[in-house]
């Protein structure tokens, strides 16, 4: 037992820093001359120009399936019909639409994950080198070195303009297809508007009928200092398209003196002093329709906005960023008050393709 007790002993001690004197140790020169790792081992790629040259072709079939099927998404988007049904096994009957375009952006975002991946596994540097930590600001010595070394990288990846462009170029063909994906999406954010903005139920000739009775207005239905809501003849409540047609065509009139009529394109757009305009908020589109005798200003009860009817309906005050469109108008054989044709600009708020 004393031995045995006494062989432990002396194992312990030699792994034991031996005492100089009170309070002081002898410390190794290189406390982790092991840190654990194996040795490297070369894959085949690294000693065989061969496979290295198979694995590149992988990766680069890898990115250009990448690039057809990203194509395939948007040649579906453009193609197939938003309401077609298919029946697909298993799945059974499934909108074709949304099939083409799951399947066509998932194997182009998978052909780019398994390339970089494969890539990275097979023709990159996967040789482990310990370091010891350090200061985190590094001296132009050390800069030096990190650069040196990914340059060194860099060429051992093959990413450079040295070796690899076939990789390289698919990889950058996939990586700027993919984006057009999510550009092509935002077509899907609702109908193109077209120039539609730009038009409304107003036509030459069309007569003015108030908005309650739906009966033409004439001149002597206007007094001085009054204002009527109007809307062009043959909008009919029930109409699918009622609520969208109405959003632009509805109009105001007043009836000024002509000598307080400011602006004189907006009263030769008159007749005999009615004026007619728009309703139509251009801030956000609420009805400016609070009106003031007085002032001849109208008012729009959303935000303020202030409108000088008298001074070709320019904005006084508040947010709207334009005056209200003026129609032009004039009376027909029968003493009617009729259009002369469209408003000359998009009625309402702005919108991004207005100029």
């Amino acid at each position: 037992m004393s031995s045995e007790t006494g062989s432990s002993k002396d194992v312990s001690e030699e792994h034991l820093p031996t005492a100089q004197e009170h309070g002081t140790v002898t410390v190794a020169d290189d406390p982790f001359a092991d840190p654990g790792l194996p040795a490297h081992e070369p894959r085949i790629q690294d000693i065989d120009e061969k496979a290295a040259k198979r694995s590149e072709r992988t990766v680069t079939l890898l990115f250009v399936l990448s690039s057809l099927a990203t194509v395939g998404f948007i040649v579906s988007f453009l193609l197939i019909p938003i309401d077609k049904i298919v029946y697909i096994w298993p799945f059974g009957h499934v909108s074709g639409l949304n099939f083409a375009l799951g399947w066509t952006l998932g194997l182009a975002l998978f052909c780019i994950g398994a390339g970089a991946v494969h890539w990275s596994r097979t023709l990159m540097s996967d040789e482990e080198v310990p370091d010891e930590r350090h200061q985190i600001a590094a001296s132009p010595e050390v800069k030096a070195e990190v650069l040196a070394e990914f340059r060194a990288g860099t060429e051992e990846s093959g990413i450079g303009f040295g070796r690899r462009k076939m990789m390289r170029n698919s990889l950058l063909g996939a990586l700027a297809l993919v984006p057009l994906s999510g550009v092509v999406l935002l077509r899907d954010l609702g109908p193109a508007p077209g120039d539609k903005l730009r038009h409304t139920a107003w036509d030459a000739g069309k007569r003015i009928v108030n908005e309650n009775t739906g009966l033409p207005l004439r001149p002597e239905d206007i007094t001085v200092g009054s204002l009527t809501q109007a809307m062009p003849e043959g909008l009919d409540l029930h109409d699918h398209d009622f609520h969208a047609q109405i959003a632009k065509a509805a109009v105001m009139l007043v009836r000024l003196e002509p000598d307080d009529i400011k602006d004189e394109q907006s009263a030769e757009w008159g007749h005999e002093g009615i004026l007619c305009f728009s309703k139509i908020c251009t801030h956000i589109g609420c009805p400016a329709t609070l009106y003031e005798r007085q002032t001849h200003h109208a008012l729009c009860p959303c935000h303020q906005s202030t409108f000088d009817l008298a001074d070709g309906a320019r904005v006084l005050f508040g947010p709207a960023g334009h005056p209200l469109p003026q129609l032009r108008i004039t009376t027909n054989d029968d003493g009617e008050l009729v259009a002369l044709g469209d408003f000359a600009e998009p009625p309402g708020p702005s919108f991004w393709e207005r100029g």
